[in-house]
Order: C-alpha cells, then structure tokens, then sequence
C-alpha cells in the first residue's frame, strides 16, 4: 500500500479499533467506571434512592416487564464476582414465559453505590425488600446465584410472607466457612483486591466452568479495567467488607428454617471454597465439594427439591443455559 493510501485509511482503522468490542485488545486497556457508566445493560435501568449510614445512595436495578403477564414476578439475585447483567438469557427466558423479572445491583456491586459502610446481608435483604415495596410488588420467587444464594436465603428468611419461592443456584455458604478457612483482617482482604492482576482474575474464573468458552472473558474484562480507574480503592474497599460479609455471616445454620418451597440446582463439578487460597492442603479434598453439599443442604432445608447437573460448575445458567431454564421453570410452574 502507497503512503498515500495508508494516509487515506489511517482515521477509518482508528475509528474502527477504538470500536472493537468488549474482549478486544483496545478495549482492555481502557478504564471504567467503577458504577458501570457507559456500559450498556440488556434492559433498561433504574435506581433506587437509598439513605443508609449516614449516606444518600443509589441501588440499580432492571425491572421487565413481560408482553404477556402471568401475574408472577421473579427476583434475580447475582453473585460476588458478578452483575445482574449476566443474567441476561435468564430475564428473556423467564419473560418470554410470562413472567415479570426483577433483577438488582445490590450496594457495592455492578452499576450501584460502593460505599465504605458495614455491609450485611440482613441490610442488603432489606434494600431489596425496599425496592420490591417502591415497584408495588408483594410477592416473589427468588432466585440467588453464588453469594446471591445467601442473600436468597436470608431474604427468605426475613419475608417469609413475601418468598413464593426459593431457587437456589450452586450457593456459596453451604458450610460454614470460619471452620477451615483462616481468617483474615479487612486490611488483608483490601490489600488482595488492590493487587489482583488481569491474568489472576482469569484463572480464578476459569474455575467456575469444566468448559470455559470466549464469551466468559468478557466478565473478566470488566474486572480487569476497573483496576485502571481511579476510583478502583474505593471498588476494593467494597469488595473486601463482602468478602468479610460472607465469612462473618453464614447462613447454613438457618436452612431448617426456611418455610419457602426451595429448589436447589447444582453443577457437581463445583468446588467453590471462598478463601480456597487459605485452606490447608490436606483439607482441601474435604471441603467445597458440592454434590456432597447439595444432598446435605437439601436434606436440612423443609420442601426442598434437589436438582444435581453433571459436568457443569459453578454457573449452570451459563454453562448449562437449557437445563437450567428447563427446571427453573418447571419449578416455578408447580
């Protein structure tokens, strides 16, 4: 090609790189808000006004509407290293069915505030309960993914007169964690937020799957350039006080509790342990191991129903997309 051709092209191929999706070289170098701004979700989202430690807050959230109502609504909680983006197929499947989705950003997590505050999962039960009341609804099935297992569970826990149903999805916080798993100060947990690396990211979430496939990087992508922005501490600090949420507030102790009607799906080749890197070696064949778990649980929670998935991990809603929708919605139909 002539000088002068290049010349020519040159504004069309930066045009073109600047515009690479989200997996793409150029896109991985730039930064992003650590609220998501400029990243586009399936639907349409709102915020919920919340005041909470002294603080003036926004909760995000996707409320769908479906063409041809049930009457039923659905609520879609997401996990630690996710965003209620990810449910994406879900929400279409589930309105496509018939039924009104519900799907937040919990505080600290995808397009919501990431304060500095004390964060429960009573306190995060309780914003969702809010932002049900705000959207007049009065009763749902919930769905909690991973953390959004526990929160299903203590939300259940705490509305029982709300919770049609309770699905739970390979949840973490089937055993108590604070039995093998070391603890750690806040200041600790910070401090591995602040140093985590792109390529660490990636393998932490090659876990989650027996069968990783491309477009699962793109969860890793939004990790990877919310380090480059310069509120990314204040994401870490957020991140560290969930992940002490988590190991200072167990749930499984309360599954015989649980009056909701439960369906617990899980991929038996989940072995999720939060703070697997701290566990003693000779115990790591002990703990984390989920077709174990999945039995146990189903066994302490009143009408629980037990669905096992073989060769999937820790999101059967992406990895086994089908089967997944295919007893969701057969539950939620009984």
């Amino acid at each position: 090609m002539r000088p002068d051709q290049v010349k020519k092209w040159l504004p069309a191929l930066l045009l073109l790189i600047c515009c690479l999706p989200l997996g793409s070289l150029a896109q991985e170098t730039k930064p992003l808000s650590i609220t998501l701004e400029g990243y586009a979700y399936p639907y349409k989202v709102d915020f919920l006004p919340l005041h909470l430690d002294g603080q003036d807050l926004k909760m995000a959230y996707m409320d769908i509407t479906p063409a041809h109502p049930n009457g039923q609504t659905v609520l879609l909680l997401h996990g630690k290293n996710f965003f209620g983006a990810y449910w994406h197929q879900t929400i279409a499947f589930l309105s496509q069915n018939g039924f009104r989705v519900v799907v937040p950003d919990q505080i600290g997590f995808g397009k919501s505030a990431k304060p500095d505050i004390h964060y429960s999962f009573h306190l995060l039960a309780a914003n969702t309960k809010k932002l049900l009341d705000s959207l007049g609804i009065k009763h749902v099935a919930v769905v909690g993914h991973s953390m959004g297992g526990m929160l299903a569970t203590r939300f259940a826990l705490m509305y029982p007169e709300t919770t049609t149903r309770l699905i739970l999805e390979d949840p973490i916080g089937l055993e108590d964690y604070r039995v093998f798993v070391p603890y750690v100060s806040l200041e600790v947990l910070y401090a591995n937020e602040l140093k985590a690396q792109e390529a660490g990211i990636r393998k932490y979430h090659q876990s989650y799957y027996v069968n990783w496939k491309p477009e699962y990087d793109a969860y890793v992508q939004v990790a990877a350039r919310w380090k480059l922005s310069g509120e990314y501490p204040r994401l870490a600090r957020s991140s560290a006080l969930t992940y002490q949420m988590i190991y200072e507030q167990p749930v499984c102790h309360e599954f015989p509790y649980v009056k909701a009607r439960t369906l617990l799906i899980i991929g038996q080749a989940d072995r999720t342990v939060v703070g697997k890197a701290r566990v003693k070696k000779e115990l790591l064949s002990e703990v984390g191991q989920y077709p174990a778990l999945g039995k146990k649980t189903a066994g302490l929670i009143p009408h629980a129903t037990l669905v096992e998935i073989p060769d999937v991990g820790h999101i059967p809603h992406l990895e086994a997309t089908e089967r997944f929708h295919q007893e969701l919605l057969a539950f939620l139909n009984k």
